[in-house]
């Protein structure tokens, strides 16, 4: 029997279903995290064999003592994985400590964490990357930005999803990100204009694809948390051929083997300097499923079980598993505070049957996709933007 330590198994509260899919493939599944064991969804108790509450996640000598404790109890430990962008770093450095092979070591974590050194590979894919500057000080960007025009987008070169992301659109926003910026690196990077399109994927360890889906953003994700907006994005089944080959390319340029892994793009909507419109260009690649409940929308958008598939893939490197539709599932979420065309009752009644879930954002989600969710599939992207359009105007 394969041993698997699932990091955070609680969060987000989706992620249970991977232990559980893991647990019926007839692999023992360990936990740990910070939450008490009484928090935990009955569905994440009854997946897990073990539970192993810390303090905090943060504590790595803590965190190093559970893994310790069940690699003496159950013996060797074959997989380790949080499936959690924040954690990534971690899960890496304890595979390390552990000699558990299966993933990405600490040697392999800059090329995938900081944003800068993604640029690489993606270029070694032959996949058109926005040109940047590592921030230093006002000269040096305003130089840049000399180069490449207004606006210009700062962020961490290496952080989490849209958080501390700016769009600078003048002197004086360039002027405000140097007042506020924390002590950190960032990345300044030419504005892309177009929408973010992600090939997400299941790799299984020979670097080959054994499930795959997308989604677009269809407001951009950036402005939704610098501007507090709403958030829209919809899963895709069928992919178009120049994302898909995209994708691939990029797969085996980071060497990606047994993940699940989310990698994002820019689809050109006019002519710039980087390419003409319609174009794919490089954005950043994230080596973990895709966040929230998004998985979930893959499941619905495809009807099939893409918790099953990655389960299969960690105990069979395979899947027999299919997907027998192509829709598109659409996420609409409205921030609280803001006043809206169609009540909540009115949105069911229109939509009845499309609908397949709605109701509050996890808190720790809410920044990026804001408060209150409406989860509905139909045949054509056409349908779903129109849906987006109702939920949110």
């Amino acid at each position: 029997m394969k041993n698997f330590i699932y990091i955070s198994p609680n969060f987000p509260a989706n992620h249970w279903n991977f232990c559980d899919r893991l647990k019926n493939n007839g692999i023992n599944v360990m936990g740990i995290g910070d939450a008490s064991y009484d928090e935990l969804s009955d569905e994440l108790k009854n997946a897990l064999t073990e539970y192993y509450k810390v303090s905090s996640l943060e504590n790595y000598d803590e965190v190093f003592r559970a893994v310790a404790f069940f690699s003496f109890k159950y013996g060797k430990i074959d997989f380790l994985e949080s499936n959690n962008e924040y954690w990534l770093e971690r899960d890496a450095k304890l595979r390390e400590d552990f000699h558990i092979t299966t993933g990405f070591m600490p040697k392999d974590m800059d090329a995938v964490k900081y944003k800068s050194l993604m640029k690489k590979n993606y270029t070694k894919a032959g996949i058109p990357v926005a040109r940047y500057h590592i921030v230093d000080n006002y000269e040096g960007c305003m130089a840049f930005i000399k180069e490449v025009g207004f606006p210009v987008v700062a962020k961490p070169d290496n952080g989490v999803g849209a958080n501390d992301t700016h769009k600078i659109k003048n002197e004086d926003d360039l002027k405000r990100f140097f007042d506020n910026k924390l002590d950190i690196s960032y990345i300044m990077e030419e504005y892309i204009f177009g929408e973010v399109e992600t090939y997400d994927a299941i790799i299984n360890s020979k670097g080959k694809p054994i499930f795959e889906n997308g989604n677009v953003t269809v407001a951009n994700l950036m402005e939704t948390v610098e501007e507090n907006k709403n958030s829209c994005f919809f899963e895709r089944a069928k992919l178009p051929k120049e994302l898909l080959e995209a994708g691939r390319k990029t797969v085996k340029a980071f060497g990606v083997k047994s993940r699940f892994v989310h990698m994002e793009f820019f689809r050109l909507d006019r002519d710039q300097h980087i390419g003409n419109k319609g174009d794919i260009v490089a954005l950043e690649v994230n080596m973990r499923p895709p966040g929230g409940i998004a998985p979930t929308m893959m499941n619905w958008a495809n009807s099939t079980d893409v918790y099953e598939m990655w389960a299969d893939m960690i105990a069979f490197d395979n899947t027999d598993r299919f997907r027998t539709t192509e829709n598109v599932c659409c996420f609409a979420s409205r921030r609280d505070g803001l006043t809206f065309q169609l009540t909540p009752e009115q949105v069911r009644k229109k939509y009845g049957t499309h609908l397949k879930e709605e109701g509050r954002v996890e808190e720790a989600l809410s920044g990026a996709m804001a408060n209150y969710m409406f989860i509905a599939t139909f045949q054509t992207e056409e349908e779903a933007r129109a849906f987006a359009l109702d939920v949110l105007s």
